[in-house]
């Protein structure tokens, strides 16, 4: 079975924007409620939801102040935000809709009345007035429409390409809710460390593992166990090692697979080689950042054996 390079390609975004969407209600949605939750005057700034997708720079294009109306109107609403939940679903959509022959019928439906749904609500959904509803919507046609994905299309190119695109996306956001989190939100400057458990608490939550933590630890959230349950459980479809063992099933069928193979394979091996309970926050944060390194990397791969054309070659190889 062969597939074009640009609709693979497609099909592998179109997955991405999805993830990112409700990975970044998810982030949303949890951080909102910890922020209500956590006493007056010891609450961390809304900053760290824009330091979490390394948006900083996109940000200071059109805010000043990192308030909760502007940096949520950022992360809802903003139609050139790359990492915000309306171009999310925006770019989906068009990865979708030149894509249609090769999916399900009902995809592109679900997909179209979710960025229908986006473009009319994600406005009035900066206030915590209408937040919650806006996000639970967003974070359940997600769901929806990967699910339909999963039970209906064949396990062919496009389903591996579809698979990949997600898993590298959720493997990208757990490193970074992990990393620019917790050292933002348990460094020096914090006000209270009789917080730190709501703390991890939100952050397994915006992870969606909060209810698998606590069934297989425990209901008391400590650090290092937290750090060690979303990087290194095999079972739990969101931590980097069930992320890593699912990209390399879907690489193996694939012609030319043999270099992002090894990487998936290098980032394995450095995941069980470190031991998150026994380092410090400095040697946490530096083995995140270059396992998030690791992750460019891959996705280069990935570029270079499927997605580029000749013409790309060719215009590379001019630059």
């Amino acid at each position: 079975m062969s597939m074009l390079s640009r609709v693979a390609e497609r099909l592998f975004w179109m997955a991405r924007y999805l993830e990112r969407a409700e990975d970044t209600a998810r982030l949303v949605h949890s951080y909102t409620h910890l922020v209500m939750d956590i006493p007056r005057g010891s609450e961390p700034g809304w900053d760290i939801l824009v330091r979490i997708l390394n948006a900083e720079h996109a940000y200071a294009e059109h805010y000043r102040a990192y308030n909760e109306q502007n940096v949520m109107k950022f992360l809802l609403a903003q139609p050139d935000n790359s990492s915000g939940i309306l171009n999310s679903i925006r770019a989906a959509r068009e990865n979708v809709r030149t894509t249609r022959d090769v999916l399900p019928r009902e995809v592109w439906e679900h997909v179209n009345e979710l960025y229908l749904y986006a473009r009319e609500h994600a406005g009035n959904s900066s206030g915590r007035r209408y937040r919650y509803t806006f996000l639970e919507s967003i974070i359940a046609h997600c769901q929806m429409i990967n699910g339909m994905l999963v039970s209906t299309l064949p396990r062919g190119h496009a389903y591996r390409f579809i698979k990949l695109g997600r898993l590298l996306e959720r493997a990208d956001m757990t490193t970074r809710v992990v990393d620019v989190g917790a050292a933002v939100l348990l460094g020096d400057e914090r006000l209270h460390s009789t917080v730190d458990p709501l703390i991890w608490a939100s952050l397994l939550n915006s992870l969606s593992a909060m209810g698998a933590y606590q069934r297989e630890i425990g209901p008391q959230v400590e650090a290092g166990t937290m750090v060690d349950f979303v990087l290194r459980e095999g079972t739990l479809p969101r931590s980097i090692k069930f992320c890593l063992n699912g990209m390399r099933q879907e690489l193996a069928p694939l012609n030319n697979n043999s270099h992002a193979t090894k990487l998936v394979l290098k980032a394995r091996r450095k995941l069980s080689a470190f031991d998150p309970q026994a380092c410090s926050p400095e040697e946490l944060h530096a083995f995140l950042d270059q396992f998030q390194l690791l992750l460019t990397t891959l996705y280069n791969s990935i570029d270079h054996a499927w997605f580029m054309t000749d013409e790309r070659r060719a215009t590379a190889s001019l630059g």
